[in-house]
């Protein structure tokens, strides 16, 4: 009987290796080849070179080579043509056996990279081997009286190759009384049973003759015979039986050879020859076979050479029991080995460094150690170490391998040589270990930049120092000798203010002393951040660098520069207003000035060095602020001149001076009268500025006082017209008393054109406003009616309004100027030194015009302005405290016409005291005040 299969042929399976091959080549980071056993010498296994990304001629110079452990070099390196070959027959069977797969392991070593690369051979089985019978004839003997379907185990055959090339299936020889049944186990191998299918009949034929035949599966077909005698004895109704069935054994491996390892035991209740048991080996694998030894008549297996551990965990055995009739029984035997310590580990320096230079990284290989332990568990775990006290460390890779590194960077100022002692311990009991030694030589090079005593230096020098002058000295020391701590000093190249740094310093390159190209002016700038370079003579050039700050100490060179009021050329200066009705520390005017220097030598302080009227104005002494220093009194000149003297704090102390001219008015023709007094600025666009502005306001007052004047002619022809002095109340009797003003019957419109002037000496703008009209009475200042034509008044309205001085109201108590309401410059409403300039209204000509209309008032005598006597009706707009001594009497010239009298406060001359007032009105004086 014939079990058969598909046989591929050689090629085929040749071809499907290798594409197998091909598509695990990247299994588990592995380069792997396929290659067929009983290959000729310098077979083609794989181009290891192209794998590897290196080009053939490359593994000569990189020093690739192979590195295997524990077995006789199966490969070798090709180098002219980069493959890798084969370096002698192979014999699949004798390094895997049985193994489904033959696996060739092994590294690749690129020692100048100090890289593995791990390869793996698979060894391909080819129908080298025939199946073959560890016997070349067996007897059965079988009693006659054996039922029919009694099996009887023949001994299999065994093939060394596998896969299809093993044995695939058994053939036995044409017989009527036997068949073959192949029974397959749970390890898929499969054991021949020879089946009785009729009874037996000693008479007719005492032997039969069988042939059992073990084919394969390869390509040709190879098959091995087993010849089977078949003796029919007499009845034996008893075979043997062992106590158990299987048998269990552990026992270490370095048991000595000839110890009785155990003992099997099988009885057969038959007498005689039928029951007397022998004991043999049955399927049992030849190396085995050869380790063992069993006693036929005892059952007691011993071992016959020492046990591997590392070659066998577990011995399977088979033992047959047969007893004198031929009646068998079997039962199986497992040998279990334990390990034990008994290998120590082995330390391989497979590639080694003996000197290194001190300049090598952290991480760089000094050596490549291989550590391996033949024993198993924690007997063949290793551990590599070296001491704590060096700077290097062990770094674990892959099956075993260490790479002994650099922890940090070697110096040879410090050590010069380095034994490192490298030792390998198993985890076993005892403890084994083994040591090996590495000698490393550290080289000098040139690693120590020169260095500074400090990370960074400040110089500090006065401005316009001399040029060519040393300004400092540095000094860089290198820890190496020789060439290597000669030392170069250089700066940095840089530019300051767009010229390059070498135009302002240098350096001298061997002494490191600093020097100054030219003279430091603090103003143009006040430091230098310099970096100064210190190279060595090494190869390659160490250098290192430091940071100096030149700092430039400032000198008193500059004198205060004057800002406000600017300086004309023609060494004259603007104008400044100040009201007449100022009070003491009204502000004027400010000087403001700038010092280029800094520091104590930029702290200015201002003093009144000149003045035409001293003791009337103030300078202050920080601010700069021109305040007047007590009241204005009319004795004053209009026009006073100031020298301001600005002066710093440095040493020695610098100066400047400015000359301020103080108009002192209270009308805008006043003004322009002493304007034009004043000669015009050499700047032509500040002149033409102040002539424009001086011609504007100039415009607008005439045409006020052409206004005033036609007003004026409207109410004398009127006055003209009517009676002198008795038609006056008639003449007024339609007009609201707080609107007119009566002058010998004229009747006047009490309201005021005020015009607001802003002038700047050091702008070039100006500008003329016309606010709203004010509603009030309107006075000329003294000064106004001294420059215009005077005002005739009869005698006759003198005496008839004589009585309403009497009559006029008390001053107010709480009158007072506010600060809005008090002339002068721009931003002086708050009054204090460090506000912004006021704006000038010019409530002087408001206040000019009520005087005015006071005196008017003060001659008819019935006007209605409800002011007191001898407040000049003042007290109807600013309160009842504006009395005549706040204002020079004008009255006096004040001319009635047709007489040579002359308007005075008739009642207070004639009572002698000061006149009696009444009761202003507080709320409209008030109201007007805001307004």
């Amino acid at each position: 009987m014939v079990i058969r299969g598909k046989q591929p042929s050689c090629s085929e399976l040749f071809l499907l290796c290798l594409f197998l091959g091909l598509l695990l080549e990247a299994w588990a980071g592995k380069i792997q080849y396929m290659v067929p056993e009983e290959t000729d010498k310098a077979f083609f296994v794989g181009n290891i070179a192209k794998d590897l990304g290196l080009q053939p001629q490359e593994l000569t110079e990189h020093r690739v080579r192979i590195i295997s452990r524990g077995r006789t070099q199966l490969f070798a390196l090709n180098h002219r043509s980069g493959s890798l070959v084969t370096a002698g027959r192979i014999d699949r069977e004798e390094l895997c056996a049985q193994s489904v797969r033959c696996l060739v392991s092994f590294n690749i070593l690129v020692e100048d990279k100090m890289k593995l690369y791990p390869v793996e051979v698979e060894i391909i089985d080819i129908n080298d081997n025939t199946p073959q019978f560890q016997l070349e004839e067996v007897e059965f003997k079988m009693n006659e009286i054996t039922t029919p379907g009694t099996r009887i185990p023949l001994p299999f055959g065994q093939d060394l190759d596998v896969g299809m090339n093993s044995l695939q299936n058994y053939q036995l020889s044409s017989n009527p009384h036997f068949s073959l049944d192949v029974q397959q186990g749970s390890d898929g191998s499969r054991y021949p049973e020879m089946v009785l299918q009729s009874p037996l009949d000693r008479e007719e034929e005492a032997v039969h003759h069988l042939v059992l035949t073990a084919s394969d599966g390869g390509n040709p077909v190879r098959s091995g015979t087993l010849r089977i005698h078949v003796q029919v004895v007499d009845a034996n109704d008893n075979p043997p039986a062992f106590t158990q069935a299987q048998y269990h054994m552990s026992v270490a491996e370095n048991v000595p050879p000839g110890t009785r390892l155990l003992t099997v035991k099988a009885t057969d209740p038959d007498e005689g020859a039928n029951g007397e048991v022998t004991y043999s080996f049955h399927n049992i694998d030849q190396k085995i076979a050869q380790i063992f030894q069993l006693d036929s008549d005892t059952g007691e297996i011993s071992n016959k050479e020492s046990l591997d551990f590392e070659e066998y965990k577990i011995y399977p055995m088979e033992i047959q029991a047969q007893d004198g009739a031929g009646l068998m029984a079997r039962a199986k035997v497992l040998v279990k080995v334990l390990d034990i310590n008994d290998n120590a580990p082995e330390v391989t320096m497979t590639s080694v460094t003996t000197a290194v230079p001190e300049n090598f990284p952290p991480g760089t290989i000094i050596a490549l150690i291989s550590v391996h332990d033949q024993d198993s568990g924690d007997n063949g775990d290793t551990t590599c170490s070296i001491p704590e006290n060096l700077p290097f460390k062990l770094e674990k890779l892959d099956d075993n391998y260490y790479h002994l590194v650099t922890e940090r960077t070697l110096d040879r100022e410090l050590t010069s040589r380095y034994n490192i002692t490298v030792t390998a311990t198993d985890k076993g009991i005892p403890t084994l270990s083994t040591e090996t030694h590495i000698s490393l030589k550290v080289t000098d090079i040139n690693d120590n930049p020169p260095c500074f005593p400090q990370d960074s230096y400040s110089v500090f020098i006065p401005e316009n120092n001399p040029r060519g002058a040393s300004i400092f000295s540095l000094t860089a020391q290198d820890a190496d000798t020789n060439e290597n701590a000669l030392v170069t000093y250089s700066l940095a190249e840089d530019t300051i203010q767009g010229a390059p740094l070498s135009s302002y310093i240098s350096i001298n390159s061997d002494t490191g002393i600093l020097y100054a190209l030219r003279s430091f002016d603090y103003e143009e700038f006040r430091d230098l951040h310099l970096r100064v370079m210190a190279y060595d003579n090494g190869d390659p050039r160490l250098s290192s660098n430091v940071s100096l700050n030149l700092f430039v100490l400032d000198q008193n060179d500059n004198t205060p520069e004057i800002l406000y009021p600017a300086l004309p050329t023609d060494g004259s200066t603007g104008v400044e207003l100040a009201p007449r009705s100022a009070e003491p520390g009204y502000l004027v005017t400010k000087v403001v000035a700038v010092d280029r220097d800094s520091g104590q030598n930029a702290w200015l302080s201002y003093r009144l060095l000149k003045a035409s009227e001293p003791g009337l104005f103030t300078v202050g002494l920080h601010t700069g602020e021109v305040r007047t220093a007590r009241a204005l009194l009319d004795r004053d000149a209009l026009k006073q001149s100031l020298v301001v003297a600005v002066q710093d704090h440095g040493q020695p102390p610098l100066s400047a001076t400015v000359t301020l001219t103080v108009a002192v008015a209270d009308n805008i023709p006043a003004v322009l009268a002493d304007l034009g007094s004043l000669e015009p600025s050499a700047d032509p666009d500040s002149s033409g500025l102040t002539l424009y502005l001086v011609v504007a306001v100039a415009v607008v007052s005439c045409i006020f006082l052409a206004f005033v004047i036609v007003l004026l002619g409207l109410r004398l022809r009127r006055w003209h017209s009517s009676r002198l002095l008795q038609a006056a109340g008639v003449g007024l009797a339609g007009v609201p008393a707080s609107h007119f003003v009566g002058v010998d019957g004229v009747g006047a419109f009490l309201q005021t054109y005020s015009q607001e002037v802003s002038l700047r000496a050091d702008a070039r703008e100006s500008h003329v406003i016309f606010p709203q009209p004010n509603y009030a009475d309107t006075l000329l200042s003294q000064e106004s009616c001294g420059k215009s034509e005077p005002l005739l008044i009869t005698q006759d309205l003198l005496e008839g309004k004589k009585e309403a001085f009497s009559q006029q109201a008390p001053p107010n108590t709480d009158w007072r100027f506010s600060q809005a309401q008090r002339p002068g410059t721009s931003g002086s409403q708050n009054g204090d030194e460090t506000g912004t300039w006021p704006n000038n209204q010019f409530d002087t000509e408001m206040l000019q015009a009520m005087i005015l209309a006071s005196a008017s008032e003060a001659a008819d005598g019935g006007s209605t302005l409800g002011g007191g006597a001898g407040t000049m009706g003042l007290s109807a707009r600013y309160g009842p405290q504006f009395t005549l001594q706040h204002v020079p009497d004008y009255r006096q010239n004040v001319y009635i016409p047709g007489s040579n009298a002359t308007l005075t406060n008739a009642a207070a001359k004639r009572d002698g005291k000061a006149p009696t007032g009444g009761n202003g009105n507080k709320k409209k004086s008030g109201k007007k005040e805001k307004k």
